[in-house]
């Protein structure tokens, strides 16, 4: 069946704006996309977009499906078994599509559960995003996220534990340059696993065609990563000019997720938070924004990622990041396109996802009013009209 959307506004999602624009979805495909009034076939199902926005999918690059966002979610994860970690993550992944994000890239789970909801999104069992998945995150003993990492220390153990996770059918691996702030006793500015580390499993990962990712918040750290030729910088808390000079040199681009710690030093110790996550937390936040606005400003590639599973860093409420973004110097634009174009890029699937272009993936999000102006209408679920994936409507009504 043909859908054509007609007589409305079109985020092709690298920047440019169609005006009373016409799309024709065919099957899974996009196949027409017009300024203007075309001719649509007769049998062609008619959606008017007149006071709507037509965006591609939202793509969210960085998520965890197995944490719960409540205030301790690390520690929740260790005391519930596998299949309740499974049946949440589902439940996760069927909010994450109802907002308008129909790609996601998992960035670390327990039990391999992140592949499990992986396959069955694909095979069709469960509702869901379509998925990247990283399987364990890498780290050293006792570094940060080891509570659902696999362990290593050394550049052998690196590359076999990178080894490890591509066996598994891992789609990304992801390595911990760098402690953090949701594990207690390690700082988020200390550098964890060496250069010689990081670069024997990265190259283990290009060596497979897969994108490998680091988690990398203190300046060494992200150093580290990039000479070892990492494919993305998450977090990227204390960037300087050098690591800035580097990711545009390498283009490599920056994965911010401002949300985690918003929602961090929003709801503090009162909401449950544990003392050292906070403490950490206001710390450093300042440098975190600080450094997103440096990059942005020198022209780095910055895609939209949240952290979602973070302490109240709700699965479903992943476009807030949106509005993060906004406030640290993102025009309205800018920022979506870091949710569609730049991120499709991350994920390494542009050439079919971010953008609506004629032979694409028909994943596609009707919102109400113009979030191109104000980004905050995506803040609200019912400003979300309908959600298409792959041509298929997993939200709304025609």
């Amino acid at each position: 069946m043909t859908i054509a959307f007609v007589d409305g506004r079109v985020f092709i999602g690298d920047g440019k704006i169609l005006e009373h624009a016409t799309v024709l979805v065919d099957g899974e495909r996009i196949v027409k996309v017009a300024q203007g009034n075309v001719a649509v076939p007769n049998d062609a199902r008619k959606v008017s977009l007149a006071g709507m926005t037509l965006l591609p999918g939202i793509i969210d690059c960085h998520v965890h499906l197995c944490l719960d966002a409540g205030p301790d979610p690390m520690t929740s994860l260790i005391k519930e078994s596998q299949s309740m970690i499974a049946l949440k993550a589902a439940r996760f992944a069927l909010q994450t599509l109802m907002a308008g994000v129909t790609s996601v890239r998992d960035m670390g789970a327990r039990h391999g559960v992140d592949l499990t909801i992986r396959d069955a999104i694909r095979s069709g069992m469960i509702p869901g995003p379509r998925m990247l998945a990283s399987g364990q995150m890498i780290c050293m003993t006792g570094g940060h996220g080891w509570q659902m990492g696999r362990e290593a220390d050394g550049p052998f153990e690196v590359m076999k534990a990178a080894r490890e996770q591509i066996r598994a059918g891992a789609d990304v691996v992801k390595f911990m340059a760098t402690g953090g702030i949701m594990t207690a006793g390690v700082e988020p500015g200390s550098e964890q696993f060496t250069e010689e580390e990081l670069r024997a499993g990265i190259q283990e990962a290009h060596k497979a065609g897969r994108k490998p990712a680091t988690h990398a918040q203190g300046t060494q750290g992200i150093l580290n990563a990039l000479r070892a030729g990492i494919d993305s910088i998450e977090h990227g808390i204390f960037l300087d000019e050098e690591t800035i000079s580097l990711m545009l040199k390498k283009d490599v681009p920056l994965i911010p997720t401002l949300s985690a710690p918003y929602n961090i030093e929003n709801k503090g110790t009162a909401a449950g938070i544990p003392d050292y996550a906070v403490d950490k937390t206001l710390r450093v936040k300042p440098f975190h924004l600080e450094s997103t606005r440096m990059a942005h400003k020198a022209g780095v590639r910055v895609a939209m990622g949240t952290d979602a599973g973070t302490p109240f860093n709700v699965h479903g409420e992943n476009l807030y990041e949106l509005k993060r973004m906004v406030e640290v110097g993102f025009s309205p634009t800018e920022a979506i396109q870091s949710a569609t174009q730049i991120a499709s890029q991350v994920l390494g699937l542009e050439q079919e996802l971010g953008t609506i272009e004629e032979g694409k993936l028909a994943d596609i999000v009707v919102v109400e009013g113009n979030p191109l102006e104000d980004v905050d209408i995506l803040l609200k679920s019912e400003a979300i009209q309908l959600v298409i994936q792959g041509g298929k409507l997993v939200k709304g009504e025609w």
